[in-house]
């Protein structure tokens, strides 16, 4: 039994995450319809053991630096606004080596899954799943504008599962002066999967996008609903009428088929997921521009 004060450790959890309910979806424990969303929390020594799902998972990191993850045999470092993918069935687990707390977002289509019956998971059996690969391998291996000579299709994911926030946004800030400006989203990029250059996920769509300084964003509604993470600056938004002010690790979710509307005070970047990848795929998506 706990005494007051005492954290549960994450082995004890499994994993110590705070889930991010939806207001308008009470005791569902999921942020939209079909996607999940939580903060987890791996202290400095700690952990997280390895096991595998079937859902489909991505984090990206929001505080701290120097932890790892492993998947399928690769470990990464996590940095600050790192996204970071766990293909469906991969083996995983988390480890803190630094000196500090590490917090990242878990977005996942728990929701989805279960709607299909799909919902599966095993424990590997011992913290740690073998280290066979060098880190960085996969994004030398697939990152570069190249694929292996005799490379086959092993799944739907990317095989790429960590896209360093440093290179993303040093893409961003490259196309910046273009100075071309989507009226309703700024700039706006999604994450690819090398091997086809469809989505990085197959039922969740990364999207990361930059907003310059007193941008104002033309309205604009979807179906597919969007949860919204804010890497850098501040900034306001309206959603179905209702004004969020937003800055730096802020996550707010924007139901389907609502007007969005953004504005920039400062120069910002928002990172975000959306089941776009999955309507279109089974052709339930949709978008509309303009005034609402």
């Amino acid at each position: 039994m706990l005494e007051a004060g005492e954290l549960i450790t994450a082995k004890e959890a499994e994993r110590r995450v705070l889930i991010l309910e939806n207001p308008g979806l009470r005791g569902a424990s999921r942020i939209t319809t079909s996607l999940y969303a939580g903060l987890q929390l791996v202290l400095p020594g700690e952990v997280a053991p390895a096991h595998r799902h079937s859902q489909s998972a991505l984090r990206f990191v929001l505080d701290g630096t120097g932890a790892h993850t492993s998947v399928n045999g690769e470990r990464c470092n996590m940095e600050y606004g790192d996204f970071v993918i766990t293909p469906p069935w991969a083996w995983h687990d988390h480890g803190n080596d630094s000196d500090q707390p590490m917090i990242w977002m878990d977005g996942l289509d728990i929701p989805l899954a279960s709607l299909f019956d799909a919902s599966f998971a095993e424990g590997y059996g011992a913290d740690e799943h073998p280290v066979s690969r060098q880190t960085g391998d996969s994004l030398a291996r697939y990152g570069a504008n190249m694929l292996p000579v005799d490379y086959r299709r092993q799944e739907l994911a990317s095989p790429i599962f960590n896209y360093p926030y440093a290179r993303s946004r040093e893409a961003l800030a490259a196309m910046q002066r273009q100075q071309e400006w989507d009226p309703c989203h700024g700039l706006k990029m999604r994450y690819v999967n090398p091997a086809d250059g469809g989505y990085a996920m197959p039922t969740i769509a990364p999207f990361l996008q930059l907003l310059p300084q007193g941008f104002k964003t033309e309205a604009y509604r979807s179906t597919d609903a969007t949860v919204f993470v804010v890497a850098e600056g501040r900034g306001q938004t309206t959603i179905d009428g209702r004004l969020f002010e937003w800055g730096p690790r802020d996550i707010m979710a924007a139901p389907s088929w609502k007007w969005i509307r953004h504005e920039a005070i400062d120069e910002a970047v928002l990172f975000s997921y959306s089941d776009r990848v999955a309507q279109q795929k089974l052709g339930f998506w949709r978008e509309q521009r303009g005034a609402d």
